[in-house]
């Protein structure tokens, strides 16, 4: 008989066959899952190999299509290239067409081109200039006749009367055995002492003193005064009586620039400038004197500058000044407005007088109006009637040149010049020269005679253009 199992004995056999059960199960459960992902394996490696072979397909279609573009950006260069060549034929056949037409080769038609633009250019810059100049013409004509007339008829000036000899009077004609003194030794003294030429000649109760330099002979011209008035003529005398002759000029020459400065209005100049200017009441421009001159283009600068509300007193210095170069010009090489300039830039003048000195005749570009008012006040004071003079074989040669100058312009017919040279009256071919090219005429004459001469004030250029239509009545 069979031992029965007790219920002790029946829970580990439970348990063995649960934990069986449960390995069992286990084990299906990751045989499944491992089936299921080896499956989703398989697809995901599937997809991967499809979008693979598109990849490449597509991958090789561009490389086609590329290999295409290539091919057709070859051939449109190829094409390009014969169509370029096909149009410089035409082109070629199309000048050689219009030079056979034209009966030009292309570089005159060039030149001819060129010609007609530079004229076309020039017609309309005349035109451009002419209704310029008459708009400021209209509007600043008017003002400036006023200030200059002002300014002129508040001036009174001397007329011209100064040479380059002067002439000393003797009491009597015994006097000059005297001055020749035994066998001419009295007057070799006198010109080697003075550097004056003292002429001694049949003119009763008068001798001459020649000299360039205008202090140096009124030097001379006081000590003769002084030795005839003495009575005592002899070597030695003369070296005496020159000395103090000497330092009295210049005495009286440094009085004359300070005189100057007070009648203009001038002050704290340097003393060497003031001595200069002293000088030039001995110095003569046209047979004007100099320091005149200057006091009278001071005066006038002054007033023009009130007129256009600027202070005077620096015009008044920039025209007192401006000839101040001419106190050495024979001693120094060079023009005297470069010369004035330097002088007062070594005395410490502002750079407004140094560039209205240097600007005055135009070798400098006036920048300032200081500078234009000083040109203006030294034309003015230069122009105006009886304050110069000139000889008659000069004032000829600028007439003739002035006539010169306008007849070589391509259409002139006649040239006169009127006014004493102050106006140039040019007569010109009508079918040959338009209106636009008598501007043009007028401005170019005007713009040689600036350069190539030297005259005081202004000269006008009037280019007449007549047209006149005749017919006869029988």
């Amino acid at each position: 008989m069979g031992i029965a199992p007790t219920a002790g004995s029946l829970v580990p056999v439970a348990a063995a066959v649960l934990v069986a059960a449960v390995l069992a199960v286990g084990a299906l459960l990751q045989h499944r899952l491992h089936t299921e992902a080896k499956r989703e394996t398989e697809a995901a490696r599937s997809e991967l190999r499809r979008a693979r072979n598109e990849l490449e397909r597509r991958e090789q279609r561009l490389t086609e299509r590329e290999d295409r573009l290539d091919g057709e950006q070859r051939r449109l260069l190829t094409l390009h290239h014969e169509l370029d060549d096909r149009a410089a034929l035409l082109e070629d056949e199309r000048r050689l067409l219009l030079e056979r037409a034209a009966g030009l080769t292309a570089e005159a038609a060039h030149a001819e081109l060129v010609r007609a633009v530079e004229v076309q250019a020039k017609r309309e810059a005349a035109v451009l200039i002419r209704d310029l100049e008459n708009s400021a013409r209209e509007q600043g004509e008017q003002r400036a006749r006023e200030i200059i007339a002002l300014a002129v008829q508040r001036l009174a000036g001397e007329q011209t009367a100064e040479s380059a000899v002067s002439a000393v009077r003797l009491p009597s004609d015994d006097i000059k055995g005297r001055i020749i003194g035994r066998e001419g030794r009295n007057i070799r003294a006198f010109e080697s002492v003075t550097g004056v030429n003292l002429i001694v000649d049949e003119t009763p109760g008068t001798v001459q003193l020649s000299c360039f330099d205008p202090v140096r002979r009124e030097v001379a011209r006081l000590t003769l005064e002084t030795l005839v008035t003495d009575g005592r003529i002899h070597p030695q005398r003369i070296e005496e009586v020159h000395l103090r002759s000497a330092a009295e000029v210049e005495r009286l020459c440094l009085r004359a620039g300070e005189d100057a400065l007070l009648e203009v209005g001038v002050s704290d100049m340097h003393p060497e400038l003031v001595r200069l200017l002293g000088r030039l009441r001995h110095r003569t421009s046209y047979g004007q004197n100099v320091l005149r001159h200057l006091v009278e283009s001071a005066q006038i600068a002054g007033t023009m500058a009130a007129e256009l509300g600027m202070a005077p007193a620096l015009v008044k210095r920039c025209a007192l000044l401006h000839d101040i170069g001419k106190a050495v010009t024979h001693r120094v090489e060079g023009s005297h407005a470069a010369i004035g300039a330097e002088l007062a830039r070594r005395y410490g003048e502002p750079d407004e007088v140094v560039h209205a000195i240097a600007a005055h005749h135009g070798e400098v570009q006036p920048s300032t109006v200081e500078a234009v008012l000083t040109q203006a006040a030294d034309a003015c004071s230069g122009g105006r009637p009886g304050a110069r003079r000139e000889s008659l074989e000069l004032h000829v040669r600028r007439l003739e040149r002035l006539e010169a100058i306008a007849g070589a312009h391509e259409g002139v017919e006649k040239v006169f010049a009127m006014q004493a040279g102050r106006e140039v009256r040019v007569m010109v071919r009508p079918h040959a020269v338009d209106d636009i090219q008598a501007q043009v005429i007028a401005r170019e004459v005007a713009k040689q005679v600036e350069q190539e001469l030297t005259y005081p004030g202004q000269i006008r250029i009037t280019v007449v253009r007549e047209s006149r239509a005749t017919e006869f009545a029988r």
